[in-house]
């Protein structure tokens, strides 16, 4: 698989040279509502060029990190830069757009006219860009708004956050509604301004499948907390999924399957006559286990089933002076 990175063109998966620009930068972030911590000490960095996965289940506290960062919110305690000036600054505004999941538009509104809203409230507006990616979803600039499928407006609501000129783009949910082929022409469209731009993008999605064709950094928040961030391939390397006939395995006191004695054990389970295990290798693999390489979605979803894990934070996502694990 290729993967795309503006900043150093495309690069085959897992040769990417690690970026010296850092497009976001997060310290101990937290967000508190009443006595509830929607989001509690995110620290990472994300580099530059780079299309970022952002999941979790849902009050995992995506969309207020992606708010945060737009500077529609305030923090209750920590910090977070865009291109190192401060979120929500007049500066880190002018570098960022933000599309919320709803897709606020004007009904009444043409698509010209949406348009022209964008051109008179953006002082760097490019209306070729956004009249291109419209036209290129064959939706008409005189249209209503009102009048086109949920699929046409992604696209206006894309054009509009393009057409801004950004060098931060945080989408929050965009595929959610779109059936599988528009959602396709839909990805490719907006990964291709990425890729010719090298605009930056933080995605949060549901779309857990989908995700190893759509990114290549993940952020992964569960509890309130930050459980995984960095780039996807890196993720993946330093985990192993084992598995081994059930008849070979006993459980441990703690009820974990013997044999895992070594590992970091980030989730493991019994199906039918099958011992299956998500961990981070500490020494060679034994009998009775046998180890494979996972998928992307087999690592988001075991520390999304099992939070109890700890952190791990890829080279290139660490903040220097933090204490969190660092991938090898």
């Amino acid at each position: 698989m290729t993967r795309t990175s503006g900043t150093s063109g495309t690069t085959a998966r897992g040769t990417a040279p690690h970026e010296a620009r850092v497009a976001l930068e997060l310290r101990e972030l937290g967000r508190r509502y009443g006595r509830h911590w929607a989001l509690r000490n995110a620290t990472f960095r994300l580099p530059a060029g780079r299309v970022c996965g952002l999941v979790g289940p849902n009050g995992a506290g995506k969309t207020t990190m992606l708010e945060i960062i737009a500077g529609l919110r305030r923090p209750t305690r920590g910090e977070a830069t865009v291109f190192g000036a401060p979120a929500g600054s007049a500066e880190a505004r002018a570098r960022v757009s933000f599309l919320p999941q709803e897709k606020p538009l004007f009904t009444r509104f043409s698509v010209a006219d949406t348009l022209r809203m964008g051109r008179e409230l953006n002082p760097g507006w490019d209306q070729a860009l956004a009249e291109d990616f419209v036209r290129a979803g064959s939706v008409a600039l005189d249209a209503k708004v009102g009048s086109l499928s949920g699929g046409q407006r992604t696209r206006i609501a894309l054009a509009v956050a393009l057409g801004k000129r950004p060098d931060l783009v945080l989408l929050d949910e965009p595929l959610a509604e779109l059936d599988p082929l528009v959602r396709r022409q839909t990805v490719g469209a907006l990964l291709a301004e990425v890729a010719e731009r090298g605009i930056t993008v933080l995605m949060s999605s549901h779309l857990v499948a989908e995700l190893d064709t759509l990114c290549d950094y993940l952020l992964l928040v569960s509890r309130g907390g930050l459980r995984l961030a960095g780039d996807v391939d890196e993720l993946i390397s330093v985990h192993r999924l084992l598995s081994a006939h059930g008849d070979a395995v006993v459980d441990a006191p703690d009820g974990t399957p013997a044999g895992l004695e070594a590992h970091t054990v980030v989730q493991a389970q019994r199906e039918r006559r099958q011992v299956s295990a998500l961990v981070r290798p500490g020494g060679p693999v034994t009998d009775p286990w046998t180890a494979a390489a996972p998928t992307l979605e087999e690592v988001v979803l075991a520390y999304l089933e099992q939070g109890d894990a700890d952190a791990l934070i890829s080279p290139n996502s660490h903040v220097p002076g933090t204490g969190t694990e660092v991938a090898a």
